[in-house]
């Protein structure tokens, strides 16, 4: 359905600073990038609400060989999972993600931000997989990712990408889309006719 190489944000939950202890590096970051199983609504198109929902098995077969940490999905890396000052743990429930931002400058700044509370959410891009990697189901008006294929980053950002970034991405999509939405869902009410008249 999508298009290889497009690349996608996604915003979900907050993360903190973790306070500095004898037995915790500084500058340590913990939060959530991504959230299985739970329905998003992403826009509200002509009165239709659009939701995304990651599937719990997205990330099975993910490229996550080298993912990145910055802020606003630009700028420098503040960690990166091949210098082991990024980790991310794919749970039940999610992508957790643990980060030390004590080596750059930027990183302590972004740190002081995130401990003082100006910022508290966290973004990530990503492909999906073009064969198959998604579904779309007309009658919920449900997007399913089933395989991400590649995870490029988990960013800091001033506001989340569902009220930001992914708004002119999901722009795209349904400007690309909405055609076959409409086509999909016509479809299904021409046959719901057709099986009411020869009830």
């Amino acid at each position: 359905m999508f298009k290889p190489e497009t690349r996608e944000y996604r915003s979900f939950t907050s993360f903190q600073a973790i306070e500095n202890k004898s037995d915790n590096p500084a500058y340590h970051v913990h939060g959530r990038a991504v959230v299985f199983e739970q329905p998003t609504c992403l826009l509200t198109f002509e009165g239709i609400k659009y939701y995304e929902v990651i599937d719990r098995n997205a990330f099975a077969f993910c490229d996550m060989s080298d993912v990145i940490m910055n802020y606003n999905h630009g700028g420098k890396p503040v960690a990166r999972l091949r210098n082991k000052t990024l980790a991310l743990n794919i749970t039940h429930d999610g992508v957790d993600v643990d980060a030390y931002l004590a080596g750059t400058h930027e990183g302590r700044n972004l740190y002081e931000e995130i401990n003082g509370g100006y910022i508290d959410k966290m973004s990530w891009a990503f492909i999906v997989d073009e064969n198959g990697g998604d579904t779309y189901d007309p009658e919920t008006h449900t997007r399913r990712i089933l395989r991400v294929k590649k995870l490029y980053d988990v960013a800091a950002v001033d506001f989340p990408a569902y009220e930001q970034t992914s708004l002119s991405a999901r722009r795209s999509y349904m400007e690309e889309h909405i055609k076959d939405f409409a086509r999909l869902e016509s479809e299904q009410r021409r046959k719901k006719l057709i099986i009411m008249s020869l009830c």
